[in-house]
């Protein structure tokens, strides 16, 4: 037995990180159970820490020895298998540690800008510093900016990194980057060049188009060390230009780029100004880059109103890379939308905001003037969202090339899903798509309007995107970031990190139920699904503040003065403003934004205070595990007492049986009843699905799980709208936001790329293929059905690769096939009773 896929935080090799007892994680390869583990490690040819053997069959372990500045360590682990029998050693991974001393920085934050007009955009900074050094064993550089960059040492980019340093709370915390340069170091003279631009830091923001949201600067600060002694630092003596090609840029709005202006490095050059930010607010990010992934060519086409327009093929995030022959001063105009309008023209109408948009709109837009001869570009600092550009030019374009590159954080992608019907396999593909749209840094609604961190979006999605790819550090990153914004009364904002000014608006729906409760779903999630109790940990305070409020919301009931002899008003929210189930098909904004739905508020104070109960068990919390599972029975007596009429539910909606049925709030004989209510209501409408983002996520699991397979089953293939395969049938390549993103004449509203609805997935290798993992602990209970004939999911697991899948033969008989990975087993519940125990290994039923 072998130790595989070793990751550091649940990252690979990653470098500049700053927890000082790291967890180490594996899986196991070869064998049936690992009986005990060995780590061995080493800084350079030094052995530095070894566990000796460990019986356990745990396959984690936090680093035995508290870690310093700088340390670059290499580690290797060796197994024992159900045999006794021990393992070779594993392949080596490798971590470094980042800067934990803010004694350690030396440098200065410097501004490159002598004068600037805030409500004016400015064209990106350079910096450049010569400084002489010899060549050592080890150069690194340590670097963040206010804004973003892009570093080159010696003419060599410095890294792939997109994007750097990423989004977050600035005011707060800010994370810097770490870089091995070790062979662009020559002996004698160097030179370090930086490019600022605007970024989250003072870019245009979020649906309101906010600007300079967290100061009006763009800043670096940088620290290059060679065998840990500074030989370069940001400081007085750097010299800064305007004069580059890039002459504006904003995230949302995109580039004005004049190639003209292109030299091997810009004139103009002068002094900087020193900023007193200091240090105290720089962290490492424990978490993964923004990088290029996937590329599209792009091919040209004439739309119906003579516009040239490029079809790249695949809705994404990213940007345009394009080079083409020219004469200088020609002028290239790219607009990016994600689809053409019910006439086949260009369109981006479908993510504009309106008048409240300080910008006027969201353009998406390059503007590029030509050098003579060729032309080569590709953006710094701006990402979109879109499948076509629309290209205004009086260039011929005739060996003009166009590349989209995707851009998002490094995820290893960990989900496969195959089926006989192409449109649930590409339903999936959609899934996938619309999840690496919108991880970039942080999990976000959509990457055209609004780009924010809403917690209503990543509480829904977390399990999904869990089975889709390895974004453990992006929702880990993003919970640091819920908990900056989080109010001294609890109260959580809606997006984190803030994106926009906080308005009236904001400050009323900050205490949302659904939306809020995602600061306890998510890590309860991450937790059950990784086994890191560090999660929790992290995260419990903020969970705690939370639930205070939703408590402290209960105790505020009307149902006080009106219902005086109700035994629950305590536990009962019906005051405050809620989101509620957002784009419930048929229900505009005035009816979703509302005052708080019993149904809805008193459902999540029941069901969040069963998890919180939960986790603080398991944190060792017992007093106040009581106290929460005390509240779940008595909010769940609410629940019943306000939204049942002896025992049924009386609604036409189908998320209020939904959300009971998923949240455990009825006792068996209501539940049995509710899940026949909620499956008359679905045939009703003819199997078609009118639930919002709360409660789909759950609609097909509650269904397949009382009995209704095949009303599941018949909701997953609807390819009208309201239905999952209707933006496939209308050739969608993402999920949208709402059912019907493209109408049936063709007209586009609302986000084309918010991956929301696609929980379906989830359901997918949940339900149909029926791989449920919890606390270390796999379950496998398929739930075949005709209708589909087949299906097989492939997860890579936190605990190593689990496949299931089913198929039927001419005689209409189920086969199933199960591969369970070393160092686990498996029980197998089977649609007709049976219960099977398995070990490790390839299974035939």
């Amino acid at each position: 037995m072998r130790a595989v896929r070793l990751r550091t935080e649940h990252m690979k090799n990653p470098m500049g990180i700053d927890i000082r007892r790291p967890c180490l994680s594996w899986n196991c390869e070869g064998g049936i159970t690992q009986t005990a583990y060995e780590i061995s490690a080493r800084e350079e040819n030094r052995e530095i820490w070894n566990s000796g053997r460990v019986e356990s069959s745990r396959m984690n372990a936090c680093f035995g020895i508290t870690l310093c500045s700088r340390q670059q360590v290499f580690w290797r682990v060796r197994l024992w298998d159900e045999q006794e029998r021990p393992g070779g050693w594993s392949e080596e991974a490798v971590f470094e540690m980042g800067l934990l001393e803010k004694e350690s920085f030396l440098a200065k934050w410097i501004n490159p800008e002598l004068e600037t007009t805030p409500d004016k955009r400015q064209p990106a900074s350079w910096l450049r510093k010569r400084f002489q050094a010899e060549t050592g064993k080890k150069s690194r550089l340590y670097i963040t900016c206010h804004g973003l960059y892009g570093a080159y040492l010696n003419g060599s980019r410095i890294g792939d990194f997109v994007l750097a340093p990423g989004t977050g709370s600035y005011d707060k915390k800010l994370a810097y980057q770490t870089y091995d340069v070790t062979g662009l170091m020559k002996s004698g003279e160097n030179e370090l060049l930086v490019i600022l631009g605007d970024g989250w830091y003072r870019g245009c923001t979020g649906v309101d188009g906010d600007r300079n949201l967290f100061g009006s600067d763009v800043s670096l600060f940088c620290q290059l060390e060679t065998d840990g002694k500074a030989v370069c630092v940001s400081e007085e003596t750097w010299q800064a230009s305007q004069q580059g090609p890039i002459r504006e840029n904003d995230m949302q709005q995109g580039e004005y780029y004049d190639a003209r202006m292109e030299t091997e490095v810009p004139e103009g050059w002068h002094g900087v100004k020193t900023e007193n930010f200091g240090t105290s607010q720089l962290v490492c990010s424990n978490s993964v880059p923004i990088r290029e992934w996937e590329s599209f060519p792009g091919r040209i086409l004439t739309t119906p109103n003579g516009e040239r327009v490029i079809d790249f093929g695949q809705n994404l995030a990213g940007y345009v890379e394009f080079t083409l022959t020219a004469h200088a001063g020609e002028k290239i105009v790219l607009s990016h939308g994600e689809a053409l309008d019910e006439n086949g023209n260009f369109t981006n109408a479908n993510f504009q905001p309106g008048k409240r948009h300080k910008e006027g709109g969201i353009r998406q837009r390059v503007e590029y003037i030509c050098k003579e001869g060729k032309n080569h570009y590709k953006p710094k600092f701006c990402i979109f969202g879109f499948r076509y550009a629309l290209i205004e030019t009086d260039n011929s374009l005739e060996d003009a090339r166009f590349t989209a590159h995707a851009v998002y954080s490094e995820m290893e992608e960990v989900g496969e899903f195959i089926c006989p019907d192409e449109a649930v396999n590409r339903l999936v593909q959609n899934c996938i798509w619309s999840q690496k749209s919108n991880f970039c840094d942080i999990p976000t609604d959509c990457p055209t309007r609004e780009r924010a961190g809403w917690t209503g979006d990543a509480g829904v999605f977390a399990g999904t995107g869990l089975f889709l790819a390895d974004c453990y550090p992006v929702f880990r990153k993003w919970l640091g970031e819920c908990r900056l914004v989080q109010k001294p009364d609890g109260r959580i904002y809606n997006i984190a990190p803030p994106n926009g000014r906080h308005s009236m608006f904001s400050e009323i729906l900050s205490g949302s139920v659904g939306w809020g409760d995602a600061c306890i779903i998510v890590p309860y999630t991450l937790y059950k699904r990784y086994g890191d109790i560090r999660i929790l940990e992290e995260n419990y305070e903020m969970m705690k503040n939370w639930y205070r409020y939703l408590e402290a919301r209960a105790k505020k009931s009307k149902l006080k003065s009106r219902l005086k002899k109700n035994p629950y008003r305590n536990y009962t929210i019906d005051t405050g403003v809620d989101y509620g189930e957002w784009c419930e098909p048929g229900v505009g904004l005035e009816g979703t934004v509302k005052r708080s739905s019993v149904g809805v508020a008193t459902a999540y104070l029941a069901w969040s205070g069963r998890l919180l109960g939960e986790v603080a068990s398991v944190l060792g919390k017992a007093e106040e595990a009581k106290h929460y599972a005390e509240v779940w029975e008595m909010a769940r007596k609410a629940f019943r007492y306000t939204a049942t009429r002896e025992g049924r539910i009386i609604s036409e909606r189908q998320c209020e049986y939904v959300r009971a049925l998923a949240f455990h709030l009825l006792d068996e004989e209501e539940s049995r009843r509710a899940a026949q209510d909620l499956d008359e209501l679905v045939k009703k409408k003819d199997y078609h699905l009118n639930t919002g983002f709360l409660s789909t996520p759950f609609l097909c699991g509650v269904l397949a799980d009382y009995g209704y397979i095949d009303t599941a089953y018949r909701l997953l293939l609807q390819d009208t709208a309201p239905g999952w395969l209707y933006a496939v049938k209308k050739g969608a390549t993402t999920i949208w936001e709402n059912w019907d993103g493209i109408r049936e004449d063709g007209t586009v509203h609302a986000s084309l790329n918010h991956y929301s609805y696609g929980v379906i997935a989830g359901w997918l290798f949940q339900g149909v293929c029926g791989i449920r993992l919890e606390d270390g602990m796999l379950t496998l209970a398929p739930k075949p059905s005709a209708l589909l004939g087949a299906a097989r999911a492939v997860y890579r697991s936190p605990f190593g690769r689990i496949e299931s899948s089913w198929s039927y033969d001419a005689e209409g008989s189920v086969a199933y096939e199960f591969v369970i990975p070393a160092n686990m087993c498996a029980v197998v519940e089977l649609v007709d009773g049976r219960k099977v125990r398995m070990r490790a290994g390839r299974h035939r039923l």
